[in-house]
């Protein structure tokens, strides 16, 4: 079995060794070469052709998002960034990931982590996944559909459940995972600010990290998007994006409807999860929801779509393995032959615009 080849780019001799180390304990992963800064990096990808890659993002000279881009436009390659979680280091990886890096690690404690042992198995998980990854999906340019109006085909699964009620309140609610910082750009700003539904967002991202995601998305679309906190009422034409560490519950008040944040136990090792969300709202029985699933490994929303497909009007959609950078999420829900339909992320705003219509 082919080993996967790993190139460590750090600035601390002292981080290349740990993470050299840490991978290198694992029999399946080769490292194969390290660099100090992002022109460095840049020489050994185009020398060496590793498989992954972890980029340490604040280095001199050349810091890790220059080299991102370098690397993905001259010899695309799946990179792992290592991060801070200060507010620039967070902002900085949420910046990355919508530029193509495939996921992120962070550091501990700081630039030189003394501790980094406790994300070693995540880091090994992590490269492990990342080798899987087909760059061709992740350089693909993210497309302006507001400006593409023409229609788009769409893979139709039979609907077994309840008919469509155009006239009552609509709720969209959307679960990510691995590539789903990009794949969230790509559809919440096509979304229009005219939008007559609130949007409820699920990405698997640590604490520190969603409220840089929401600002970045805010700044770069049409309709309000924030991080959801305790007590915000559902408003149309707002995106709240679960906090890292918490679940998003839904509460009833006459005739509106509040968050809470939820710190029971992670599901399937997700919190927040997009399960719980999806069970939260099929407790709505005043909404018609439209339900997400895009990029992610595992299953997560699966178990959640059977029972929003139980309790009420729900059109499910998925996307496609033809454009997922992961398609373990889509494809669990597809297994649940619940989906409604299985679209290109290009195409998905469109979709969800066209059962609020």
């Amino acid at each position: 079995m082919k080993t996967i080849q790993v190139l460590v780019v750090d600035d601390s001799a002292f981080m290349r060794k740990l993470i050299v180390d840490f991978l290198q304990e694992e029999p399946s992963i080769e490292v194969i070469g390290t660099a100090r800064n992002g022109i460095e990096a840049i020489e050994k990808v185009n020398k060496l052709r590793p498989d992954v890659i972890t980029m340490d993002i604040e280095m001199p000279k050349m810091n890790g998002l220059d080299a991102l881009a370098i690397i993905n436009k001259q010899t695309p390659t799946p990179i792992i960034m290592l991060s801070s979680t200060t507010k620039i280091g967070a902002e900085n990886t949420i910046i990355a990931m919508q530029n193509g890096a495939i996921d992120f690690v962070t550091k501990p404690s700081g630039p030189i982590s003394l501790d980094l042992i406790k994300v070693k198995e995540e880091l090994i998980q992590k490269v492990k996944h990342a080798s899987q990854v087909n760059m061709d999906k992740v350089c693909r340019p993210l497309v302006q559909t507001k400006l593409n109006k023409k229609p788009v085909e769409s893979i139709l699964v039979p609907n077994h459940h309840n008919s469509w009620n155009q006239s009552r309140k609509k709720l969209i609610c959307i679960g990510s995972s691995t590539g789903g910082p990009r794949a969230l750009q790509e559809v919440i700003t096509n979304l229009p600010e005219s939008i007559k539904a609130p949007i409820l967002i699920v990405q698997h991202m640590p604490a520190g990290f969603t409220k840089s995601l929401a600002n970045r998305l805010n700044s770069m679309s049409d309709i309000t998007v924030k991080e959801a906190e305790d007590g915000d009422i559902l408003e149309d034409g707002v995106a709240y994006i679960a906090p890292g560490n918490a679940h998003i519950q839904l509460n009833k008040h006459g005739s509106k409807v509040s968050i809470s944040l939820d710190h029971s136990p992670p599901i399937k090792g997700h919190r927040p999860s997009v399960d719980f969300m999806f069970q939260s709202v099929s407790k709505l029985s005043e909404y018609d929801k439209i339900a997400v699933i895009l990029t992610g490994m595992g299953s997560d929303g699966s178990k959640g779509l059977i029972e929003l497909k139980n309790n009420g009007n729900v059109k499910a959609i998925a996307e496609s393995e033809n454009s997922c950078i992961v398609f373990g999420m889509p494809k669990s829900a597809i297994a649940t032959n619940l989906v409604d339909e299985i679209k290109d992320l290009e195409q998905i705003s469109n979709t969800i615009m066209k059962y609020m219509l």
